[in-house]
């Protein structure tokens, strides 16, 4: 079937959305008709849609986008999938690409087969095929999910395109997405479509708790647009109500929880409990960053390097020494992590507002610095002048294990980062992490650290995409879609 050009972008979300339909039904069927005894003779094969573009010239229209033109001259593409989720995404940043280019952009079927497993929106349905009395393979039936086109190689830079072929259109291909989609359902146990743009991580479940009571607070207050709060288990809370309408209790919480105070357009609010780690770190943002979320935040303790500080202070990174290596491969560690601006601004601006301090009086209780992330939670137990010697050398003042992950896979995925610790022990000045020591410090500090947070990100989606998706997390050649 031969591609059809649009220069109307809601129609060619609408062409994408048909095909997608009609292509995952197909398997659907197919899959229906296998478990009923029905066996195919022949493979079972259907294609992602996909979406492209050629230009002739350099020329684009708006020179004030960091987004939403192509490179250069040639031909340039990208496969698609869950266009009802992406609607907005993909209709902003079509739209871009023809008003910029002033061509229309073809809309058909690609080449790249969907796998059977992507075809099911959750994936549990293909779970059935063990109960099957099959005499061969699964795959020799339906494509599977194939990992030699789910890399990242478009996102690190590191995508080689031979002379004459299609350029990327998007850091991620259809593939990738759906991977990452089942995984983020898997390990949040909640609907990838109440993800929301403005995402909060940390690591400790009474950041969580917190956020919660906040939440339905929100909820109840009219002064904010938020419409509705989701647990795991999809358990939703309208607004004005106390209890949630719909969605399944669980009887144990998953990997890293999330739970998302929403708005229309997505314009709400996300948290997750990554746990402890800088592998987690890296597995939540390396899915989370499909949906290509506005601004992500880290919210989370730290060990204060300073004798100068106190339990409590806050850290508001504005570097980071990169010692959690789960990165290595895909972001060198000589590639810099920038403080970006408007995340530092809107940071700074809550902390002032909800302490009630300004000006020189913030350093009372905030201080903006290095931040390094180590993979050894027991570092205190090596040789003391070896980790004292680094830190005085990258006038590092805190350390966590989490941070510099987020901030490395925002700036490699090109989603604005930021981070605000908060100070809960001091082992170089005999300040462990004790029990005794911290519960206090826990009730006193952690509903002030996240109202700091909750209003930064409320700032940050008072602005401007244009101004938050800024060039400094762009290179020279990068992808049309941001």
């Amino acid at each position: 079937m031969p591609f059809e050009a649009f220069r109307d972008a809601r129609a060619a979300v609408e062409r994408l959305q048909q095909i997608f339909d009609r292509n995952t039904a197909f398997l659907r069927e197919r899959f229906a008709g296998l478990a009923g005894g029905r066996v195919p003779q022949m493979p079972v094969r259907a294609c992602y849609p996909e979406v492209r573009i050629t230009t002739l010239s350099h020329a684009r229209l708006d020179q004030r986008l960091s987004y939403g033109f192509v490179p250069g001259p040639g031909r340039h593409g990208i496969t698609v999938t869950r266009p009802d989720l992406f609607a907005s995404y993909l209709e902003e940043q079509i739209d871009l690409l023809i008003r910029n280019h002033d061509v229309p952009v073809e809309v058909g079927e690609s080449d790249t087969p969907i796998p059977l497993h992507f075809a099911f929106i959750d994936g549990t349905n293909v779970d059935g095929v063990h109960a099957l009395d099959l005499d061969r393979p699964l795959a020799d039936i339906f494509d599977v999910p194939d990992l030699a086109i789910m890399d990242d190689a478009i996102a690190n830079g590191t995508h080689e395109v031979p002379i004459g072929g299609v350029h990327p259109l998007a850091p991620f291909t259809a593939p990738r997405i759906d991977y990452s989609l089942q995984r983020l359902q898997h390990y949040t146990a909640t609907g990838v479509e109440y993800f929301q743009n403005y995402v909060l991580f940390t690591n400790y479940q009474f950041y969580i708790d917190e956020f919660c009571n906040t939440a339905r607070a929100l909820l109840n207050d009219g002064a904010n647009d938020y419409e509705s709060f989701v647990e795991p288990g999809n358990l939703m809370t309208l607004r004005g109500e106390s209890e949630p309408s719909s969605g399944t209790a669980l009887a144990r919480l998953p990997q890293m929880p999330a739970y998302h105070l929403t708005a229309a357009n997505g314009r709400g609010i996300t948290m997750v409990n990554i746990g402890v780690g800088p592998s987690n770190a890296k597995t939540i943002t390396d899915h989370i960053a499909v949906l290509r979320p506005h601004a992500w935040l880290m919210l989370g303790h730290c060990a204060g390097l300073r004798n100068t500080q106190k339990l409590g202070d806050y850290v508001l990174a504005h570097g980071y020494v990169r010692e959690d290596h789960v990165l290595d491969d895909d972001l060198p560690t000589w590639v810099p992590i920038p403080p970006l601006a408007e995340v530092q601004v809107a940071v700074e601006e809550a902390v002032a507002e909800v302490t009630g301090l300004e000006g020189y009086e913030l350093k009372r209780v905030m201080r903006t610095g290095t931040v390094a992330s180590i993979d050894n939670r027991n570092w205190e137990l090596r040789d003391y002048r070896e980790p004292v010697r680094r830190f005085s050398q990258s006038r590092a003042i805190a350390l966590d294990m989490e941070s510099a992950t987020i901030a490395a896979n925002g700036f490699r995925f090109r989603v604005p980062y930021g981070t605000l610790l908060c100070v809960s022990d001091k082992p170089l000045h005999g300040e462990l992490k004790l029990p005794g020591m911290a519960t206090e410090f826990y009730k006193r500090q952690v509903a002030q650290h996240l109202e700091i947070g909750i209003r930064a990100m409320e700032k940050l989606r008072a602005m401007p995409k244009e101004r938050l998706h800024s060039r400094k997390l762009r290179s020279f050649a990068e992808t049309a879609f941001q």
